[in-house]
């Protein structure tokens, strides 16, 4: 097990994506500790928040480390003394929380999300950018079979982050709902809200991203300067941009919520109480999500289905990938594979 060849992206520094930030690496495959498994790396979906971890736009981790945390693959091989259900060769997927204490208030609470001591995958601990990794067999999770691996890598953060915003903004079947910005995330929140009978209307500035929203069934799209026919009852904000806050707010009924499902945004501009938050509109953050979140949006994944756009890349083109997701060139999630 311990001499087995891995390949891999390393992230060697932080700055402008496309300038050799991530190198490619032969080195030895890491060996599962106590209460770990491996996974013989299938497919690794490609995040926004790859592109803020290589820009510097998060808190700093200690670098080298191997980014990615939408992993698909087969375990091959179980830590020492494990027990449970996972057996060598399931597949199983790898998300962004890595692991967490357990012990605090949060963790005992159902938020474990929000725990301090919590790791990240890719960020806090080595990811999917290689042909194996390692995570806590308490943190991986079984996958819908009728998604094969490339397709089922975005839902392992675009699809579980995507429901973690519909939960956040407390959105029902029936509502009336805006959707700002249309990438992997959202391509999938709105199948889900589509099935639970929602009028969702897009707002991007791509014209290719709203004709795949149009195709999934947005009720409307348009660019930021237009309006939709009807007020929203709740909203989503899948950019990091502040501004798209205030584009949501304003398009908000009395009484509605706008989510912020990114994991950076940039400054708010001032908000006008009058126009903006008066009627009891409410912004809300999201941050990471739970297993529990995991569990429950995998299982809709399985009955709904859903369409998952992928644009493939092979494991060496990670920073080309990364570019690609930059200049909004990537309708659906791009996804890295490696076999």
């Amino acid at each position: 097990m311990g001499d087995e060849a891995c390949q891999a992206m390393v992230l060697y520094g932080r700055g402008r994506i496309g300038e050799g930030l991530l190198r490619f690496e032969r080195r030895q495959a890491p060996t599962p500790g106590p209460g770990q498994v491996r996974l013989r790396v299938a497919a690794c979906g490609v995040c926004h928040t790859d592109l803020h971890l290589c820009a510097g736009e998060l808190p700093p981790r200690p670098l080298p480390v191997i980014p990615g945390h939408q992993i698909v693959g087969r375990i091959d091989a179980l830590g020492p003394d494990l027990g449970g259900e996972l057996r060598v060769g399931q597949r199983v997927g790898v998300a962004w929380l890595h692991e967490t204490c357990g012990r605090c208030r949060f963790c005992r609470t159902g938020r474990e999300n929000l725990c301090q001591l919590a790791r990240f995958t890719g960020y806090d601990a080595d990811g999917g950018y290689a042909s194996h990794a390692v995570a806590p067999a308490a943190f991986v999770h079984p996958l819908p079979e009728r998604y094969g691996d490339a397709e089922a890598a975005p839902l392992l953060c675009a699809g579980i982050i995507g429901w973690r915003a519909i939960r956040r903004a407390g959105i029902r079947p029936g509502e009336r709902v805006g959707l700002f910005g249309f990438g992997a995330s959202a391509h999938l929140a709105l199948q889900v809200l589509a099935a639970w009978g929602c009028a969702v209307a897009v707002w991007s500035r791509g014209e290719a991203h709203r004709r795949l929203a149009a195709g999934l069934g947005a009720s409307w799209t348009g660019g930021y300067d237009a309006d939709a026919p009807w007020p929203l009852e709740r909203a989503i904000v899948f950019t990091p941009a502040g501004d798209t806050v205030v584009e949501a707010l304003a398009r908000l009924d009395a009484g509605g919520v706008v989510a912020i499902a990114s994991v950076h945004l940039s400054a708010l501009p001032p908000l006008d109480h009058d126009q903006l938050l008066s009627g009891e509109r409410e912004i809300r953050g999201v941050t990471a999500a739970t297993r529990q979140d995991a569990a429950d949006f995998l299982r809709a994944a399985a009955a709904l289905p859903l369409r998952v756009a992928v644009t493939r890349f092979r494991l060496r083109e990670a920073e080309r990938a990364l570019v690609e997701l930059s200049r909004g060139r990537i309708d659906g999630a791009a996804v890295l594979e490696t076999t």
